[in-house]
């Protein structure tokens, strides 16, 4: 299910940009029509997921949202954003809950007043009140400080580079093969295409190095937010306990950089998260 939600997005971002390109009459043989088509498929790419990312969100993860809470610690639950949504001066978000045995939680939305902070039931029932609250007000400071659509115009930014990038870079052996050809046919449809695709991925590395270092300075800052919003040591005692807790891996790889533990990874370079070592000794010392 998680797949064909994924696959049924892609391709309605795609049909829209293609309906789009042809009302505007686009011509990407050109230098500035390449550049439109990359921005419109990049930033449009990233905005139609940042407009559905709550629903998405609840889809992937399957997300109970509480309106009528059904027991004292749900009341809690629901209580405690509330004030800390307006300590932080924003509307109240919509509050769930999500099946997993995993200690984590995200905050997701199209905007400050149109949020989503979802924790799983592993968090909620293995961690003391003042590190859940210490958890909550992290994922409400990423609200506050208008996280999801600063790495959404970080994304779009780095989407455009690499649609823009990989097809001049191309278009340029294109031509270099084409004037060693004797018949000038150059590469050829399906040999341009698949060194488009190479360098789609190889552009692709470096775009996510771009986005995961932005991704570590918020996590940082909505750290700093928690620390204001439910005081310094709350916060450093849910991510001694997040370090504590059991390993991160059930959250699905498109969900894991709006969870509060993200996946570790071979080089900090590709982690959206920094250690939580790092987030620990950064709270301390502030």
């Amino acid at each position: 299910m998680r797949i064909l939600l994924l696959i049924a997005t892609n391709m309605a971002i795609l049909l829209v940009a293609s309906i789009v390109m042809s009302l505007l009459g686009v011509n990407t043989s050109t230098m500035g029509g390449l550049l439109v088509f990359a921005a419109l498929f990049g930033f449009g790419g990233a905005f139609i997921s940042l407009a559905i990312s709550k629903w998405m969100a609840k889809k992937t993860m399957g997300c109970e949202v509480i309106t009528n809470p059904r027991d004292n610690t749900e009341r809690w639950l629901v209580d405690t954003v509330a004030r800390q949504a307006k300590q932080a001066g924003i509307k109240m978000p919509e509050v769930a809950i999500y099946q997993s045995e995993e200690l984590n939680a995200f905050a997701t939305g199209p905007s400050k007043d149109n949020a989503l902070v979802a924790v799983s039931s592993g968090l909620l029932y293995g961690m003391s009140q003042d590190e859940i609250e210490g958890v909550l007000a992290h994922e409400v400071s990423h609200v506050a400080n208008g996280d999801m659509v600063t790495l959404t115009l970080i994304q779009g930014v780095v989407n455009t580079f690499v649609i823009f990038a990989a097809r001049v870079v191309a278009g340029m052996i294109n031509n270099v093969v084409s004037s060693n050809d004797e018949e000038g046919e150059g590469l050829g449809m399906f040999a341009y295409m698949a060194v488009v695709f190479v360098l789609d991925m190889l552009f692709g590395i470096l775009a996510s190095m771009i986005v995961a270092y932005f991704s570590r300075i918020r996590e940082f800052k909505a750290d700093e937010g928690a620390a204001k919003l439910a005081g310094k040591e709350k916060m450093i005692a849910a991510l001694e306990r997040l370090r504590q807790g059991p390993a991160t891996g059930a959250m699905p790889a498109q969900m894991s950089a709006l969870g509060i533990n993200g996946k570790k990874s071979m080089s900090e370079l590709m982690m959206s998260h920094p250690p939580l070592e790092k987030r620990i000794a950064a709270l301390r010392n502030r």
